[in-house]
């Protein structure tokens, strides 16, 4: 059945939210994330090699935590975007966005009539027609949302076009591969970087966007929250998990020294 989007609900009144990256493809990863107490968290299938039946169980289990399942696709192929959201997904995040019109395609293949073209289907999100699905679809286009990241120096520049696309509810980073662009590969802290970030969220900001930050390192969270950022993702839980690993491990043969 359809559900209310609280992250959604958590933006528009302004409330400070925590999402993380799910690289490990599998249910229990959710479960982790979920005991965490994150409000948000989104599958990666960007990067990650994980079949259509995973997906959708990760999805299943982050409802149970009451948590939005968002989705970060590797393409906007409209199909892949239609099954996603078929299978219980409520955001689908658009890596490296450049444009304005390949942002407004995938926001049609995201949103029903009259917002877009999305095939109708009265599958699981549509409580398999339990309940009135001409109802449902204009309610499916309220709870769903497009979230764009900006990974490019291209994107850094058609900010102002992309930010202008109706249907586009949060702008999120993407430090890394936009460090890769400015040819300051992997230093998310180099200042051409940092400037591109900062003006991305300033005109997001302008637009009435919320904008999403990485937190990198222990100083990131008040200096965004100086610029009235509210929305944070804290990297991959496989990366979190590595660190703590490592750490553990250090400290466990220090100890035994």
């Amino acid at each position: 059945m359809l559900r209310t989007n609280q992250l959604k609900r958590a933006l528009l009144e302004g409330k400070e939210v925590f999402g993380v990256m799910a690289s490990m493809p599998t249910a229990a990863s959710i479960e982790l994330i979920g005991e965490a107490g994150f409000d948000f968290v989104v599958i990666d299938t960007e990067h990650v090699l994980i079949n259509p039946e995973t997906v959708e169980h990760m999805i299943r289990t982050a409802e149970s935590y009451g948590m939005t399942p968002l989705v970060r696709v590797a393409d906007t192929e409209p199909k892949q975007l239609l099954r996603l959201l078929d299978g219980g997904a409520q955001g689908i995040v658009l890596p490296n966005v450049e444009s304005a019109a390949s942002l407004a395609n995938a926001v049609a293949a995201c949103k029903y009539a009259p917002e877009g073209a999305r095939s109708l289907n009265a599958g699981r999100p549509g409580g398999f027609g339990k309940s009135s699905l001409a109802e449902y679809v204009g309610q499916a286009n309220q709870e769903t949302m497009v979230i764009a990241m900006i990974e490019s120096r291209r994107g850094v520049q058609q900010i102002e076009a992309i930010c202008a696309v109706p249907g586009l509810d949060m702008v999120l980073e993407g430090a890394a591969d936009l460090s890769q662009s400015l040819g300051v590969t992997w230093q998310t802290d180099h200042p051409d970087v940092v400037q591109s970030l900062e003006h991305v969220q300033r005109t997001a900001q302008a637009f009435g966007i919320p904008y999403g930050a990485f937190l990198r390192h222990s100083r990131a969270k008040a200096r965004w929250q100086a610029r009235g950022v509210h929305t944070f993702m804290l990297g991959d839980e496989r990366g979190i998990a590595f660190r703590a690993l490592q750490k553990s491990l250090h400290e466990a043969k220090d100890v035994s020294h």
